[in-house]
């Protein structure tokens, strides 16, 4: 660091001041001396002026303006007005610029103008004054300002780094840290730094970098991050033998160390001197020196650093600061129940005040005063201890007049009283499993918290025998180790007593009876919670008993099971168990028993959960009944081996393809975005269910979870089943399709028979076997006699030929005519209930046409048979034709109504027939 003190003067040309003195306002006072010098230590312009001899003469009020600018910079950086009073002793004015930048880095300038305070009137600004800085001179490399500066934790700070001529500033940085890089020119560069922090580190690092590679291209700085020293906090000087004082503080931490870590100075006021000590400071500073007979003191501490200085005081009279030695060499005697304690000091002449503490073995401190007499040795009594019980005591000792404080502790020393009785009874319990012809009793016993051994050798004594009788007492020892013994009884009432016993006696014996075996009524268990604290139980109070017991096992799981048992008084009936074996999860059970004069009675039975878990297994599912729309489901599971208490039963179902919306479900949604539809059973009993509105030929997921209070596990695997077919569909569908399908291919496989059934074939005449005979040939056309055989229909040639038809010709005079085939036919349909009056006109009415009678036939409304149908006109030449219905044809050609129909056709002659494929049906050809 540049630490020296430059100086760069400047003698100003006296300037010739014109004025006049009639009015002081007009008067002018310029500078006639001006000289600047920096202190690069603290980065200070200081600044010395004078004005000329007769303003000092006139003891003048005077204000100067100064201006303060950087070199290459056209502005000014600072400006401030400076008020002063002249005296006649002529010295010089001076003023200090604090500089925001190192002043190594850049040139400064100075100018000073001046006017009296009464005067408006200025003088002219001096000419400016200049401090080089070294951006002006030829350096050999880069150069960074300040170095080793010792920076105020929270304060600004800004560096530069001066290149050589030609160079540029490439890089200035901070490590660690972050800063703004700027430049005035090329060859300056500045890098400031906002609220400054120690980062841990002894120190920071600034580098700068020319636009080159080169070694001299580079250079680094190191700054200091700290604060200003503390007051000394717990200053204080005390003696322990009034020569020789000692004072001692508390330091804090400025983050400076080495040399530039805080420096100590002691200093005595009334004697005006150093105190001559060294200082050492670990946890505390101290400071140790030989003080004489001196015994009033003012001791003054200061504590300083490069960033500033602290000091604090203390003013004491050496009588009343006597700190004593610890006590040392301790010694006792001690009984069963007493400790008298001894020990020696060296504060020889000293009146003390001791204090000596017990730590009893339950951890609790008492503190037992006592005073010292100026004998070679103290002692002190404790009494009201334990038997055979360890205590660790140790003393401290103050001067009884003038306390001032504690003398330090002695060593520690441990001492145990001696044996006696045991104190107390045990707290003893039993467990009783029926055997063959008699009991397995087990016995458990525990020191109760008012029982004390009182000794080293501890041992058990149990003793048993009948109360019904006086038998002799069988009895057996166990050493301390044991804690519960099994024995064997028959099914009398028996006396059982537990004894501790040690070195020096036996303590009170424990007594349990067990009553005469008999029949004991099943108990039904009660639910119960547990909470974060334990598991509460309740209990109905009977007022005949004296105490209460509950008793479980910490391991239900295992054999032992670490039985368990807590007594209570018979005003209590309830009660929170809690045990450090409990585990969430395994279900624990709680006998409560009510005890009158040693006999206990089983009262209630409780099992509960400190917390529920959900279940570890799923249910077994045994049984799946499908039908084509329902699904029943059976299974398995064991309620007592859960981790809760089962509250019922979900069942999950959806399709295997999609999300699932079965009626009286509620909708459960997986992790994955699937929806399964969900039942609840809430009976645990209950392990049958059927779920309902599935559909056929369907591919389904099930599963069956069991919950508890906690829930249930998540669903990780299912079971899959498939729908039957729907039989009632099936059987639409052969009704529907297999039926008709099956009648259509019957029908045409016998489509002829079925023809011949439904529509027949009319027979052709020509085919008739009756018309081979020779005699009924006429011409080329084949001719059947009525009297041989009965027609369908019959279809006369011409209208001669139908008058030889006596009685039917004359039915109608004017026949309809019917284009049919090229014929001209005429219908008649003759009725055998009406008169045949052959010379009678019929009457034209309304009549249907009749088809072949093997067909079905429509009547016409009101029409006779015997009437005449609706004849057809044709284009061809006319044929009358004559259909009828058999019976019908022999009444026609009946002349005598009595004759018989084969009588009458036996007398006419043989009429012409024609097949009736000829012949229209109800208009459309057969």
């Amino acid at each position: 660091m540049m630490n020296h003190f430059m100086v760069l003067s400047v003698l100003l040309p006296l300037r010739t001041c014109y004025t006049t003195y009639s009015q002081q306002e007009s008067i002018v006072f310029p500078v006639t001396y001006l000289n600047i010098s920096k202190d690069l230590a603290r980065q200070q312009l200081l600044v010395e002026w004078d004005v000329v001899k007769s303003a000092h003469d006139a003891e003048l009020a005077m204000s100067f303006e100064i201006q303060v600018r950087r070199l290459d910079e056209t502005t000014t950086m600072w400006t401030e007005f400076h008020n002063v009073t002249l005296d006649k002793s002529g010295n010089p004015l001076h003023w200090v610029w604090d500089s925001d930048l190192p002043l190594e880095c850049v040139s400064h300038s100075v100018r000073i103008r001046s006017k009296a305070e009464a005067s408006k009137i200025w003088s002219q600004w001096s000419l400016w004054e200049t401090v080089l800085g070294l951006d002006t001179s030829n350096n050999s490399g880069a150069q960074i300002f300040p170095n080793e500066k010792i920076v105020e934790e929270g304060s600004d700070i800004t560096f530069c780094c001066i290149g050589r001529k030609g160079q540029i500033i490439k890089k200035l940085f901070i490590d660690p840290g972050v800063g703004v890089f700027r430049h005035t020119n090329s060859q300056v560069g500045f890098l400031t730094l906002k609220n400054v922090s120690h980062h841990g580190v002894p120190h920071s690092s600034v580098y700068c970098q020319e636009s080159c590679s080169e070694e001299q291209c580079y250079d680094h700085a190191v700054f200091f991050v700290g604060k200003p020293p503390d007051t000394p906090n717990d200053f204080s000087c005390q003696t322990q033998d009034m020569r020789i004082i000692t004072c001692t503080w508390s330091q804090g931490d400025t983050h400076l160390y080495g040399r530039h870590s805080p420096k100590y100075i002691l200093f005595e006021e009334f004697s005006q001197k150093m105190v001559p000590c060294t200082v050492s400071c670990s946890e505390q500073c101290s400071c140790s020196w030989d003080i004489g007979q001196q015994r009033i003191c003012n001791i003054t501490v200061t504590v300083e650093n490069p960033l500033g200085k602290k000091t604090a005081t203390d003013v004491f009279d050496v009588t009343h600061r006597i700190y004593p030695a610890a006590p040392f060499q301790l010694w006792e005697e001690c009984t069963d129940t007493k400790i008298t304690l001894y020990w020696k000091h060296r504060n020889k002449g000293i009146e003390l005040f001791c204090q000596t503490e017990v730590l009893q073995p339950d951890g609790k401190v008492e503190l037992h005063n006592s005073s010292d007499t100026h004998l070679d040795y103290a002692s002190i009594t404790l009494g009201g201890l334990q038997p055979y019980t360890g205590y660790t005591v140790r003393v401290r000792c103050g001067v009884a007049n003038h306390f001032w404080r504690w003398s330090e502790w002695s060593e520690a020393r441990t001492i145990r009283t001696t044996e006696s009785t045991p104190s107390g009874t045990l707290d003893i319990w039993r467990e009783i499993i029926p055997v063959q012809g008699g009991r397995n009793v087990t016995l458990f016993w525990k020191q109760a918290p008012s029982f004390r051994a009182n000794g080293r050798n501890i041992s058990y004594e149990v003793t048993w025998k009948k109360v019904e009788d006086g038998s002799k007492p069988e009895s057996i020892s166990f050493s301390s180790v044991y804690n519960s013994t099994r024995i064997s009884i028959d099914n009398h009432s028996y006396r059982i007593s537990i004894m501790a016993k040690n070195n020096v006696n036996c303590s009170l014996p424990s007594v349990l009876i067990i009553p005469t075996a008999t029949g004991t009524e099943e108990l039904k268990e009660e639910q119960v919670n547990g909470t974060d604290d334990g598991i509460f139980i309740s209990w109905e109070p009977r007022h005949i008993y004296d105490s209460y017991i509950i008793d479980w096992c910490n391991y239900p799981m295992l054999q032992p099971c670490d039985l368990q048992w807590k007594r209570f008084g018979p005003d209590t009936s309830s009660a929170l168990i809690n045990s450090v074996a409990f585990v969430p999860g395994v279900r624990y059970n709680f006998h409560i028993y009510g005890s009158a004069a040693n006999r206990a009675s089983l009262l209630e039975k409780k099992t509960g959960y400190l917390k529920e878990l959900p279940p570890l297994h799923d249910p077994t599912v045994e049984k799946v009944e499908l039908t084509s729309s329902a699904v029943t489901l059976s299974w398995d599971y064991h309620l007592k081996n859960e981790s809760g208490f089962v509250r019922g039963y979900h069942v999950y179902v959806s399709p295997v393809q999609e999300d699932c919306s079965l009626k009286g479900s509620k909708k459960h949604v997986l992790p994955d975005g699937a929806v399964l539809c969900k039942y609840t059973i809430e009976n645990p009993e209950e392990k049958r269910y059927t779920v309902k509105h599935l559909l056929p030929n369907t591919k389904y997921k099930l599963v069956v979870k069991a919950y508890t209070g906690a829930g249930e596990t998540p669903i990780v695997s299912f079971r899959y089943i498939d729908t039957p077919f729907n039989s009632n569909t099936l059987y639409l569908l052969v009704l529907l399709v297999i039926v008709p399908s099956l009648v259509a291919a019957i029908c045409r496989w016998k489509m002829k028979w079925v023809k011949e059934c439904c529509c027949p074939v009319i027979p052709s005449p020509n085919k008739s076997k009756a018309l081979s005979f020779k005699e009924f040939k006429t011409g080329s056309e084949k001719v059947l006699k009525i009297s041989d055989c009965i027609p369908d229909m019959l279809a006369v040639d011409s209208k001669a030929e139908a008058q030889k038809l006596h009685p039917w010709s004359q039915l109608s005079s004017t026949p309809t005519e019917d284009k049919m085939d090229g014929h001209n036919s005429s219908w008649v349909y003759p009725n055998d209930n009406e008169e045949r009056d052959s010379t009678s006109t019929p009457t034209p009415q309304t009549h249907t046409w009749f088809e072949n009678f093997a067909y079905s036939s429509h009547l016409a409304v009101e029409s006779d048979p015997y009437q005449l149908p609706e004849t057809r006109e044709g284009s061809k030449t006319e044929l009358p034709v004559v259909l009828y219905q058999p019976r019908y044809y022999f009444d026609i050609l009946n002349e005598d109504a009595a004759s018989t129909p084969r009588e009458t056709a036996g007398r006419k002659t043989s009429l012409r027939y024609i097949s009736q494929t000829a012949v229209h049906c109800l208009g459309r050809r057969l």
